[in-house]
Parts: structure tokens; sequence; C-alpha cells
């Protein structure tokens, strides 16, 4: 195991954060059995903790046409882009769980283009790429060939938002050299694929 810092950045202990702050990180150690290092590293600037995960939960977690699987698969494939360990490996655990796959995740960091996807998905995740990498090349094609998938201009919002917060994730997590836990290594893993 690591004995590499969570952050280069201060880490707060637990016990000095803010009550909502401290509530949510607990509730989550509660559900996962680990605070997952991302809580601890962002923990030091509470304002910015707040609305990141606000926006997160917005995306993440509301009713949507995309799956919460295929949420997981965008952050994957877009954080392997941008080469953001912490993402990946967080993430990665989180797809393998939510789509009961122990392959899935490992192709979409590597190359979401050869991953075993549908059709369907493959769109989901050029357009996320595009957001990701080359948002200025956007244009309106983009959205016909995603409306020709049956995505919705919701679909597409959240397409383009979650590669957009992740993008920003990415750099966050690579300027403050957030390690991932080593729990999320084996997460999932030992599901057997669909």
């Amino acid at each position: 195991m690591s004995q590499q810092p969570v952050s280069r950045f201060p880490v707060p202990e637990l016990e000095s954060l803010a009550d909502d702050i401290r509530a949510r990180i607990l509730a989550v150690q509660e559900k996962s059995g680990f605070i997952p290092n991302i809580f601890l590293a962002l923990a030091h600037r509470p304002d910015e903790f707040r609305a990141f995960f606000a926006y997160h939960d917005a995306l993440m977690e509301r009713p949507s046409g995309l799956s919460k699987g295929e949420r997981e698969m965008i952050v994957v494939a877009t954080s392997g882009m941008n080469q953001c360990i912490y993402c990946v490996v967080a993430h990665g655990a989180i797809l393998r769980i939510r789509e009961k796959n122990p392959l899935l995740a490992d192709q979409l960091a590597t190359n979401y283009r050869k991953a075993d996807i549908s059709t369907r998905q493959r769109v989901m995740l050029d357009y996320a790429a595009k957001v990701s990498q080359k948002s200025y090349e956007i244009a309106d094609k983009d959205f016909e060939i995603l409306k020709n998938q049956g995505f919705t201009y919701d679909d597409i919002w959240d397409i383009g938002a979650i590669a957009g917060l992740f993008a920003l994730s990415n750099r966050l997590a690579n300027m403050a050299g957030i390690r991932p836990n080593a729990e999320f290594y084996t997460l999932g893993r030992n599901e057997i694929a669909k």
C-alpha cells in the first residue's frame, strides 16, 4: 500500500470540518466502508467542496435518459483521455459495480472505441470525448448524430455537462496529485461479466 500523501495540498482533520461537510463525508464512509480521498482533498476549501459536490450530484444522481452506468462510462472514458489516475480508478470501480462488468472500465479508460459497448454508447462517448478534448469543434451535426441514436436535448446536455465537470475534476485531481484509495482498485473485479 502506498505511503504517498492524499494530496499536495493540506488535508484537514475530519473533526475540524464544518458540520455539513463532515456529515457528507461520514455518510460516504458509511456507504462505502472508507473515505474516498477526493472528499478529504477538497475539504480544505469548504465553499468549493460544497459547489463541486452539488453539481456532481445534480448531474450524476438525478433522473436522466442516461443510466447511472452510462454516466460513469463518460467519466471513465474522458478521465482516461485526460490521464487522471484518481478518476479512472475511482469511477472505474463504480462503473464495474453499476454495470456488473469487471472488464468494461479498463476497456473504456484505455480506448473506448475498442470497448465492448453498443453503437449508441459509442456515439455518446464520441460526443463526450469531443466536449472533453475539442469542445470548440462541436457543431450541429454532432447533435444530429446523437438524436439519430435516440438521445434527447436533455441527454445531450447531460453527456456534455458530465464530460465538462469531469474535465475540471481531472485537472484538479492532477494538479493536486490526489491519489486513489487502494480499496478502489479491487472493487467490482470479481463480478461475472454480462
